[in-house]
Parts: structure tokens; C-alpha cells; sequence
């Protein structure tokens, strides 16, 4: 298979074989490439659908391709993002692309120039008497038959169809297909009133060993293979070659191909849903079961390629420990790809097959190791209320289990969760949980994650040195190899943790040291290749240089980090960085990209309910409100974040709200003195507690402006003198031209 896939693609053209990795891995190939397996998901994700992409459009520069896309309301989410890319690219190639679907499907495609919807609506009267002209030909005895079919099935040329065939197998009509004649006096139509109901009478009338194979194929699924029909099918070779012909004969089923294996299909949807329907459910429940069997002996070594199926049957013939594993496996390969839609069908479907399994330590670790699996499924689709529920119910099976790794692991979790919606102070219990569960049990994993999280908890509620005391234990111990492992997380935690120590030290001013630290976890995250770690060390980097006033370096590497979230759908970390980046854009006086940037991520965070850092993404939406005159609407702003901020108990963007408020009111025309210099005391004793000094610096500096402006030019001459000291000190040149010239006018220069 690899050396078939491979030279379709570099016969078609040599730059294609960089795909040979994600077009193997899509065909369940097994890819013997370490530069793919060290790629994350979502990355994997993007190179398979963009391989497909270069597939398809350069077919399209040897000749015309047609891709026809079958009932899109039964689509699967990666394959209608396939479409959604390729339709953006049709207007340049030799590329028709033609689907169907009901009428309850939605899709973004009609507002483009190239997209034409063509209505399948029933057959009208001339139409329909054309129709059954072709099938039944014009002989004078048919004339009373025509006005009672068209009556009966309303223009639906499928039901047509089959209550033609229903007349001819019940003897009313007699003659050949095109020529029939009636040859019994037509005093009642003998067609059932719904299609379903035509096609239930039809398999009825099959001889039983047919009736048997067709009942037999619809279980197998839409699609039969030949080897699969003759394993459980249980008939000598002849008669089941004979009874498929026949079958086909009454268009039952067609041949779909022949290589690699013989395959047959349903004619239509409903054929097979009637002849499933036929079937007592125990009777399907034992054939369900048989074709595991089957399906394990015939693909022994194409497993994978088959897990899905396999899962499928084995649910439904309650073959239950099979039907765990299947369905797990089903759900892990949708992870490994990003489809986290199909990974969370795949992991309920296993929680469902486990509940029939009888309880035991093994069950029970299963029960508790699927709703992990959930919980990274369900993370990136931000199923708050379901992710909780999880591992609400997976704390008390570890406890059961008396499982102290996965206790720790659930307390860890938990903690990542509470700390999302707010919630610090449970937060911190459960870190604090894990930490000594992980500390007891030397599990470097579970430490590092612990660690990690405790260091975000604490920078989210302001106590920056806490959070680097946490943070640095893990730069210490993940030295070496461990630089470059996951050790379960998403990202590398040495990474990440680098980048919340930039935040931290950019919070209390320590530029140098953030630099430093942050410099070395692009470095690695580089080295690794992973774009989740690279995108977490870009907006440390970034948010340093933007409190440091360093726009040169705080745009470029936003943009970038901006564009890895984008191109590889890395949710977890696109806000923040687009906050940062639409904060920098605001003090680079770049208005018109900074404001809908700002607004974007501020929406975005009130419907996704992700509250950590949401009040500094108000704050900074309101500080470009205020430089673009929106005073009211910057107020607004600054009270929703006044009030997020102390009801999370977050300190340090409190602080940054405060001094913000005081920057509206100064700029109130005329500007509300009293209120501005109340807001800036706030924030400034709030600073000063917990050693944020570049917002130090930006409260003295609001309140020397203020002082000049209201003619105190002793207390203005102070609080000036004190900014520009600290920006020197902390080389926060940007705001330097700024304060010496107010300076400069309160001392008359």
C-alpha cells in the first residue's frame, strides 16, 4: 500500500511526496517517519487535510476532476472542513464539486458567485407521466393504471420505481420492462400507501434463502463486501453467488467494485433501513456479533483501518468487552486527528459498553481512564458542564479503586478546569491535592503538572513571586530529555512554564529575566516542533515585550503566535494571544486593526465562558475605547472588568482596571479630578503590594499628568520625577518622550 500511495503521488508530481506521511496515516497505514509523530494533532490535522487539498487541485491541472459528495446531512466534521477548504479553491481550478443532501442540512457556501442549488423537488404531472411512460410503455390497457400511480406517489420517482416493480412481481402487469400490458382488471390499486411500506412487501415476496442473504447484507452496513456476506452468510458459494444475482436483478442491490474485494451496496438509503427493520432484534444481535468474528479473521492485519465498524457491530451485538475496546480505539484515532466531535462518540460509546461489563478493578480503571480520554475531547469544544461532570464522576471510582496516580491526575484536572471558569480558590486546593499526591508517589508527570498549574493559579490572582516560586521548580526538573516530553499534557511543560514565568516577570518589571527564560522556551518549543508549546512561548514573549513598551518585538512575535493558533486551530491559547496582540496594536496607535481585533476576542470570551484573564481582554478593549475617544463605552467596559476582577479575587488585573478607570476620568472633558486621583491612589497602593512596577511607573505617571493639569505643580514635579526613574530603571523607553515632556512644561522649559 505505502508503495502504491507512493507512486500515484510522484507520478502525478515529485512535490507531492512530503503528503506520503498524512495520506498514509488517513488510510491507516502505519508511518515509519519521526518528524510526523513528533507533530501534535492539530498540526497532523492540518497537513492530512491540506495533502488532500495539493491531491485534488493538482489532479485538476492534468485533467477535469468531479468529486461528488453523497448526503452531506449524514457528514462527519473533518470531511466538512475538507469541503469547506477545497470550496475556496474552485474558482481557480478544473474542479466541479456536486453534493446533496436534505433540506435540514446548513452550510456557508451561498453567498459564493460559483455555488448553484439546484431544488430535487417531487416530479410535476408532466414530468411524472414522461417517467411512467419509460417504465411502463404505451400500451391502451395501462391508461386507467397511469392517474392512480400518480395519485398514489405524489411525483416521488424512487416510490414510482418500486410500485412499478410491486405490480410486476403481484402479476397485475405482464410484458417486458418498457412494454408492459395490465393483464387483470384494475378494481383496487395492490400498492401500500408509503414507499417504506412497498419495499417491506417486496422483501416479504422474496423466496426465504434470498429474503435470509439481503436481511443478512443490511446488518453488514450500506456497503457489503463479498468476503465479509460469504463468511457469516452461511451458504454454499453457488446459491450465494445465485442469490446475490437475483438480488440484484430486482435492483435490491448493485456491484460497487470489484478490486480490492468484490462489494455491493443498497440501492437507496431506505432499501437497507426496511431490510434491517425486518429483522427480529435478536436475530440481529447475533449476526451483529458474528460479523466481529468475521471481521477480526478476514482483516487481521488491517485492524485499525476496520475500528470503527468493528465498534459499530460489536455494540450492537452486545459483545460488550469488545465493543469497550473497539470504541475506544475509534475515539483515540479521532483524537490523534483533531475530530473531537467523532472522539467524543467514540469514548461514550465505550463508557456505554462498559456499564454491561461486570465491576471490577480493571473496569473500574477503565471507567475512569475513558472520561479522561472525554476530558481531552471535550476541552477544545468547550463542554464545560459535561468536562465537570466527568471528573466529578471519575474522583470517587479512584477513591473506590484506592488509585492514588489517578486521584492526583483527577485533582490536577479539576484544578485546570476550576481554574478556567474562575473558580482560583478550589482551584488551588485541588492543585495543592495533586502536588502532594504526586510528591508521595514520585510521579515527575503529575509533579510538573501540578507545579504548572499552581504557578497559572497564582499569576491569575496576582501573587506573582508565589507563582514563580512553583514555575521555577519546574524549569529545575525538566532538564535534559524531559525538556521535550508532554508527560501527558498537551504541550511541553517546560514550555509553558517558561512562558507564565515571562508573564509574571513582565508584571513585576524584571524584563531581563523574563527575556532570558522566555528566550529558552521558543528555543525548545522550536527544537520540538510542536505548535501548541511554540504558540504558549510566543505570547509569553509577547505579553513581556508589550508591558515593557517594546512594540519592534511585541507585534512581530504576537503575529505569529496569532497565525500557528489560526492555521492549527490551538483555541486554548488564540485568545490570549489576540488579546495581547490587539493591546499592542492599541499602543502602536494602529486603531483600525487593534479595535475588531479586541472585539473579536472579547465576544468570543463571553461565549466560550473562559473567565481567567477575560477582565485584562475587557480592559485592554476599553483602553482603545478611551485613545479613540469611545469614553462612555471604555467605561462600561472598565466596570464589567472592575467587577469580574473582584469577584475573582484578581489582584493584579484589578490593579490594571483601577489605574484604567483613572485614565478615563482624566480624560472626561473636563476631567473628573477627584475620581481619577482616587482611582490611581487605588492602584497604586495595589501595585505597590504586590511589586507590580510597570504599572507603578503608569500610575505615577497618570497622576503627575493629572497634577499639572489641575496646576499642582509640586505634587505633579514628584510623581513625574518617580515615573521617569522607574522607566529608566526598567529601560520602558516607551513612555519616557512622553512623561520628561510633561516634566518639562510643569518646570517651564
Amino acid at each position: 500500500m505505502q508503495e502504491r500511495v507512493k507512486r500515484k503521488l510522484c507520478t502525478l508530481d515529485p512535490a507531492l511526496e512530503p503528503t506520503l506521511p498524512a495520506m498514509l496515516t488517513l488510510l491507516d497505514v502505519p508511518v515509519d517517519d519521526r518528524a510526523w509523530q513528533a507533530l501534535d494533532p492539530p498540526q497532523r490535522r492540518q497537513r492530512t487535510l491540506d495533502a488532500l487539498k495539493r491531491l485534488v487541485l493538482r489532479e485538476s491541472q492534468v485533467q477535469p476532476v468531479l468529486l461528488v459528495c453523497e448526503n452531506l446531512h449524514w457528514i462527519d466534521t473533518e470531511t466538512q472542513v475538507l469541503l469547506n477548504s477545497l470550496v475556496e479553491s474552485l474558482p481557480t481550478a478544473r474542479f466541479l464539486l456536486l453534493v446533496n443532501y436534505r433540506p435540514e442540512y446548513q452550510h456557508g457556501w451561498d453567498s459564493k458567485t460559483y455555488y448553484a442549488q439546484l431544488r430535487l423537488d417531487p416530479l410535476p404531472p408532466a414530468s411524472t407521466d414522461e417517467l411512467l411512460q419509460a417504465l411502463l410503455g404505451d400500451d391502451p390497457s395501462l391508461a386507467p393504471l397511469t392517474p392512480l400511480l400518480m395519485a398514489r406517489t405524489e411525483g416521488n420517482p424512487f416510490f414510482l420505481e418500486e410500485s412499478v416493480r410491486t405490480l410486476v412481481e403481484t402479476g397485475l402487469l405482464g410484458g417486458e420492462p418498457g412494454a408492459y400490458r395490465l393483464e387483470q382488471p384494475l378494481n383496487t390499486l395492490p400498492v401500500p400507501a408509503t414507499v417504506q411500506a412497498v419495499l417491506a412487501a417486496r422483501i416479504d415476496r422474496l423466496p426465504p434463502g434470498e429474503k435470509r442473504l439481503l436481511q443478512t447484507a443490511a446488518v453488514i452496513g450500506t456497503e457489503v463486501p463479498l468476503p465479509l456476506v460469504q463468511t457469516i452468510a452461511e451458504l454454499p458459494e453457488a446459491d450465494l453467488h445465485r442469490g446475490l444475482a437475483h438480488l440484484q436483478a430486482a435492483e435490491f442491490l448493485y456491484e460497487t467494485r470489484l478490486f480490492p474485494e468484490q462489494e455491493y451496496t443498497f440501492k437507496h438509503a431506505l432499501t437497507h433501513e426496511v431490510a434491517y427493520g425486518s429483522l427480529l432484534q435478536e436475530r440481529r444481535r447475533v449476526l451483529h456479533a458474528r460479523i466481529v468474528g468475521a471481521m477480526e479473521t478476514l482483516y487481521t492485519d488491517r485492524v485499525a483501518e476496520q475500528v470503527e465498524r468493528l465498534a459499530y457491530h460489536a455494540l450492537r451485538g452486545a459483545v460488550w468487552d469488545k465493543a469497550v475496546a473497539y470504541a475506544r480505539q475509534m475515539g483515540t484515532k479521532a483524537l490523534a486527528r483533531s475530530a473531537y466531535r467523532e472522539a467524543v462518540a467514540g469514548f461514550d460509546q465505550a463508557l456505554l459498553a462498559l456499564g454491561h461489563l461486570p465491576e471490577s478493578r480493571d473496569t473500574l480503571a477503565q471507567a475512569i481512564d475513558l472520561r479522561f480520554d472525554l476530558r481531552i475531547a471535550l476541552n477544545p469544544l468547550r463542554e464545560d458542564r459535561r468536562l465537570l461532570d466527568c471528573l466529578r464522576e471519575a474522583e470517587p471510582l479512584a477513591e473506590a479503586l484506592g488509585d492514588q496516580r489517578r486521584l492526583g491526575q483527577v485533582s490536577a484536572y479539576l484544578a485546570q478546569y476550576l481554574y478556567g471558569i474562575g473558580d482560583y480558590e478550589p482551584a488551588l486546593a485541588s492543585a495543592q491535592r495533586a502536588l502532594a499526591i504526586a510528591t508521595g508517589h514520585g510521579d515527575i508527570g503529575l509533579t510538573s503538572q501540578a507545579h504548572l498549574f499552581l504557578g497559572i493559579i497564582f499569576y491569575a490572582q496576582g501573587r506573582y513571586r508565589q507563582a514563580i516560586a512553583c514555575l521555577r521548580k519546574n524549569v529545575v526538573a525538566l532538564e535534559g530529555p524531559l525538556r521535550y516530553e508532554t508527560l501527558g499534557q498537551t504541550g511541553l511543560p517546560a514550555v509553558v512554564s517558561r512562558a507564565v514565568l515571562a508573564w509574571c516577570a513582565a508584571e513585576l518589571g524584571a524584563f531581563a529575566e523574563g527575556m532570558a527564560i522566555g528566550e529558552e522556551g521558543v528555543r525548545i518549543a522550536e527544537e520540538a516542533g510542536q505548535s501548541f508549546s511554540l504558540a504558549w512561548a510566543y505570547l509569553g514573549m509577547g505579553f513581556l515585550f508589550l508591558r515593557k513598551g517594546d512594540l519592534s518585538q511585541a507585534i512581530p512575535v504576537l503575529d505569529r503566535g496569532l497565525g500557528l493558533c489560526q492555521t492549527y486551530n490551538i483555541s486554548a491559547v488564540l485568545p490570549r494571544i489576540a488579546a495581547a496582540l490587539g493591546a499592542a496594536y492599541t499602543l502602536a496607535e494602529r486603531f483600525g486593526d487593534a479595535i475588531p481585533l479586541l472585539e473579536q476576542v472579547v465576544e468570543r470570551g463571553a461565549s466560550m465562558r473562559f473567565m481567567a484573564d477575560y477582565a485584562l481582554q475587557l480592559a485592554w478593549l476599553s483602553e482603545g475605547y478611551v485613545l479613540t475617544g469611545r469614553l462612555e463605552d471604555a467605561y462600561a467596559l472598565a466596570g464589567r472588568a472592575r467587577d469580574l476582577s473582584g469577584v475573582h479575587r484578581e489582584q493584579g488585573h484589578e490593579a490594571w482596571v483601577l489605574w484604567l478607570l483613572g485614565e478615563i476620568a482624566a480624560h472626561w472633558e473636563p476631567p473628573q479630578a477627584a475620581q481619577a486621583e482616587a482611582h490611581y491612589q487605588q492602584a497604586l497602593a495595589l501595585a505597590e503590594e504586590l511589586g507590580m512596577r510597570p504599572l507603578l511607573a503608569h500610575c505615577h505617571l497618570g497622576l503627575g499628568t493629572l497634577y499639572a493639569a489641575t496646576g499642582q505643580r509640586q505634587q505633579a514635579r514628584t510623581e513625574l520625577s518617580t515615573a521617569i526613574a522607574l522607566y529608566h530603571d526598567m529601560e520602558m523607553t516607551f513612555w519616557l518622550p512622553q512623561t520628561e515632556a510633561v516634566l518639562a512644561q510643569v518646570e517651564g522649559r
